[in-house]
């Protein structure tokens, strides 16, 4: 179980990194090489994300990196074939995030018995409320597959223990209002947040949405399980190429 993992990992590290990368994006062999360079960094866990026309939680950097991927021919085989090869390469959890829409087409529970074939360990999510979800946890729960919610700012405490109780694995607090890729105020309103989330859930804390150096990293110790960063890693690919990835994910433990 990706819960009983996560732990074992923070035994061993204060906290952990779990980065995310948009499938195709620029190409399927860099996503590979991004991968390889990921893990060979360090990192605990990944999102793959299926690229979609309406990412509606993506801020800029993601958004044009779905468009590209879609343009060069990203789609929803070729996703489950490049995670079913890079979960047989790699021993870290692979998780697919991408919006319901992908799920709905192509058939819900079937999708989810083709991750489980995969070997991915879970799901994100972020346009499927738990309430209207059920044959989305239904089919995660027969695959033995774990569904991660997300709690935001602005969720209520009895909202983040009915996200909690139907969540698995990890909870993703998203660190501000807005999008991905944004500036974030790592603040003692964030502090208070993550606060309340960890009141209501013994699940690991993942938080994501703004964090992109060495400080966002160790303002999030003592608070949360696991640092997510996104758009950053992107931003360095785009503007300084894959050999700068690796060293920037070091850096930020």
């Amino acid at each position: 179980m990706l819960e009983a993992y996560l732990r074992q990992k923070r035994e061993q590290q204060e906290i952990l990194l779990m980065t995310h990368i948009v499938l195709g994006y620029p190409d399927f062999e860099t996503s590979l090489r991004l991968v390889e360079i990921m893990v060979e960094s360090g990192v605990e866990l990944m999102e793959l994300q299926i690229p979609f026309s309406e990412p509606i939680a993506d801020g800029p950097v993601i958004l044009r990196a779905n468009q590209l991927a879609l343009n060069g021919g990203s789609t929803v085989a070729r996703c489950f074939q490049f995670a079913t090869e890079v979960a047989r390469r790699y021993p870290i959890p692979f998780l697919f995030m991408s919006y319901y829409n992908v799920l709905f087409k192509h058939g819900t529970a079937s999708f989810v018995r083709r991750m489980a074939e995969a070997n991915l360990k879970g799901a994100i999510v972020p346009d499927l409320p738990p309430e209207e979800g059920q044959e989305y946890l239904s089919a995660m729960s027969e695959s033995k597959l774990d569904p991660i919610f997300i709690y935001s700012p602005n969720t209520k405490s009895e909202r983040l223990a009915s996200l909690a109780s139907y969540g698995r694995g990890f909870i993703y607090c998203v660190a501000r209002k807005g999008v991905t890729g944004s500036q974030t105020a790592f603040s003692e309103d964030l502090s208070a947040y993550l606060a309340r989330a960890r009141a209501a859930t013994r699940l690991p804390l993942a938080v994501g949405f703004g964090v992109k150096d060495r400080a966002d990293v160790d303002f999030l110790r003592g608070k949360a399980d696991i640092a997510v960063v996104g758009s950053e890693t992107l931003r360095i690919l785009d503007q300084r190429g894959l050999p700068a990835v690796g060293p920037f994910l070091k850096s930020l433990r």
